[in-house]
């Protein structure tokens, strides 16, 4: 059966040949007869599944060793109340609010603690990031005054399209970054980060896995609030390698997958150089459209999800229905917004993007004098 273009926001595209992969070893894991779905999380065959992930990822990310590496579930959403219950021990942290999951994160640390709203570009719809000399001017400030627990960012904005391509300075202060769109895509220097996680669908792997990537003395003492489940005390979590209970046993072997895919395909300074390939095919056909336009201002483009929409939501949809009549599937924006969106994560192949642009570039020229609303 012939594939489609898949440009899903996640769950996501993954490699075919780590699809292959999974397919061929689904009856029977390397000879030991059954599948990973039916194996034991104690097996001594699963812990070298779980140390391979483990390993892999933190060779491509060179992660220091005073860093834990966890694989956790409930997605983002758990970790927008995880990490003020571990980290918030004065009871102030800032957040920098760039979009729908940064405000969800936001609104979450509020109902623990002093949520400091140190930025935020939601008076233009969020289609920026804010000026990175006035973020690091408040977080210097407030950091002075009564101080940060952390300052909070999500790097890529999904549904906006919009990424950090410089991070705030935060001096002693930990910087705390959901990274789950722009997760692999690129390099990451994990040393600038407190902590890191990463919803595994967009990039990584499979859906049901958050990868979790925490420097060692913010959790040495334990949970800020002494209420904190068990499942989201993260000094507990490092202490049972992930194994607190039955973890996602099939998802984290499907990230370690993925992780030697990106090792194998060159690293991340490659994979960062395709993306942006991509990215830029797509974002030059915008400059030069008179029906489409991005809603993503220049300086802060995303790496991983170019949105864009003809200011005609009749127009839209039919775009969208028309695309899906040439395999290209999941370009629909989200909900909150509306037009489209095109998620070029890793798998999403170059052959991909140039059916994407070859059927906008068709659809301009069949439209080419439907009005253009700004």
């Amino acid at each position: 059966m012939a594939r489609v273009h898949n440009f899903s926001a996640g769950p996501a595209a993954l490699p075919t040949s780590v699809l292959a992969e999974i397919a061929d070893e689904m009856m029977d894991y390397r000879g030991c007869g059954m599948s990973v779905l039916e194996m034991s999380h104690r097996s001594s065959m699963y812990q070298q599944i779980i140390d391979d992930a483990e390993a892999t990822l933190r060779r491509l990310l060179s992660i220091p060793d005073n860093y834990r590496v966890l694989f956790l579930q409930g997605g983002a959403t758990l970790q927008f109340a995880g990490i003020p219950m571990n980290l918030m021990r004065r009871g102030r942290a800032g957040y920098v609010v760039t979009g729908n999951f940064a405000n969800k994160a936001y609104k979450e640390a509020a109902k623990y603690g002093e949520a400091v709203l140190l930025a935020s570009s939601e008076d233009t719809n969020f289609d920026r990031i804010p000026g990175m000399a006035d973020i690091n001017t408040r977080i210097a400030a407030e950091a002075a005054g009564d101080g940060l627990d952390y300052v909070y960012i999500c790097q890529n904005n999904t549904i906006f399209g919009t990424m950090f391509h410089e991070l705030p300075d935060c001096g002693d202060v930990p910087l705390v970054a959901d990274v789950s769109s722009c997760f692999l895509s690129q390099p990451l220097d994990v040393e600038r980060y407190g902590l890191i996680y990463a919803g595994a669908q967009k990039n990584a792997g499979a859906a049901g896995v958050t990868v979790v990537i925490v420097r060692d003395d913010l959790i040495a003492e334990g949970p800020a609030f002494a209420q904190t489940p068990q499942y989201m005390d993260l000094k507990t979590q490092a202490a049972k390698g992930s194994m607190l209970n039955t973890p996602n046993t099939f998802g984290i072997y499907v990230c370690g997958k993925v992780f030697r895919w990106v090792e194998q395909t060159g690293g991340l300074a490659a994979m960062a150089e395709r993306n942006w390939a991509k990215a830029n095919l797509l974002y030059d056909l915008l400059e030069h459209s008179e029906l489409f336009r991005g809603t993503a201002q220049e300086d802060s483009r995303s790496i991983a999800n170019v949105t864009f929409r003809t200011g005609d939501a009749d127009l839209d949809a039919a775009f969208v229905a028309g695309a899906a009549e040439h395999q290209i599937q999941n370009v629909k924006g989200h909900r909150l917004v509306g037009g489209m969106r095109a998620s070029v994560y890793n798998a999403v192949t170059m052959e991909d993007v140039q059916a994407l642009a070859t059927y906008m570039k068709d659809f301009e020229a069949q439209h080419s004098l439907s009005p253009r609303s700004n």
